[in-house]
């Protein structure tokens, strides 16, 4: 990989790790959890609408763009804004989300009949057991609520990446857009929903806030995510999967620059072989 898409796929891996401190501080800012999630998929849209071009959608692509959608935009945004709403730790949630690799292989061998060797098996198993150490730790043991929705989330982002494998063929612009409308429309309907005062919340947001929630539609979703689609234009998708292994330290990092947080022995050894199970996992094929 050339120099200067080593730095693009660090700093894509810096803006993914970001996600959760700065996550927590929007939250903190007095934002809904699962409005944070709408409001980002309302920016996604937005900003890559203008870009598209609007056609029929062939009706064998259909099922798996709605799939996809509803998978991506609205599962993974709210179970990732509801763990991070209900943790005070985030080290354990950001390793947790690594799941989203294993959950992913375990979900195409049941949805397209991929074959998974012993090999992957054998990893897929320690990474979960790398989960079920730090849940072991005694001082996360009030946030087992936090790691069991962000394990939901990995299971919604596995389960939106088998979906967008029928998607290649469609302009992945368009793809992302329709992504943030269908999350759009079902977050802002559950946060109605279950948390009402909406339109308060708009209205009372801070400027800080909505800087926060910028950060997450467009440097996260729009640069984070279409920097990847980029590079899998001039690499193998198993040279590049590999770096998603970096994206904890970052976010681990930056939870201990903006909280002061510092991850226990427990954290750090089950961080480890979480990390390490899922990036052999990416590399074993």
């Amino acid at each position: 990989m050339s120099f200067k898409h080593t730095l693009l796929i660090l700093l894509v891996m810096f803006f993914l790790g970001s996600a959760y401190p700065t996550a927590k501080l929007g939250l903190n800012s007095s934002i809904p959890p699962i409005l944070f999630g709408a409001i980002r998929m309302a920016i996604v849209f937005i900003f890559l609408v203008p870009f598209c071009k609007i056609t029929a959608v062939n009706k064998k692509y259909f099922f798996s763009l709605i799939g996809f959608s509803l998978c991506m935009g609205a599962g993974v945004n709210f179970f990732l804004y509801l763990s991070v709403n209900a943790s005070n730790i985030l080290s354990p949630i950001v390793i947790g989300a690594q799941l989203s690799i294993p959950l992913a292989i375990v979900v195409s061998s049941f949805y397209i009949g991929e074959s998974i060797s012993l090999k992957k098996w054998i990893l897929i198993f320690t990474s979960f057991l790398g989960i079920i150490l730090i849940a072991f730790d005694p001082k996360i043991v009030d946030e087992i609520l936090g790691i069991i929705l962000i394990c939901c989330m990995a299971f919604f982002y596995g389960l939106s990446q088998v979906f967008s494998r029928h998607l290649k063929v469609l302009d992945v612009k368009f793809t992302n857009a329709f992504m943030g409308l269908v999350g759009f429309i079902v977050l802002i309907s559950l946060s109605i929903y279950f948390e009402g005062n909406t339109l308060y919340y708009l209205k009372n947001m801070k400027l800080d806030a909505w800087l926060l929630a910028f950060h997450h539609g467009i440097l996260c979703s729009l640069i984070g995510h279409m920097s990847m689609f980029y590079l899998y234009k001039f690499y193998p998708v198993g040279q590049v999967l590999p770096f998603y292994a970096l994206f904890p330290v970052f976010g681990i990092l930056l939870s201990f620059l903006i909280f002061g947080e510092i991850p226990t022995l427990i954290m750090v050894v089950g961080g480890i072989i979480v990390v390490t199970s899922v990036f052999l996992l990416q590399k074993t094929r």
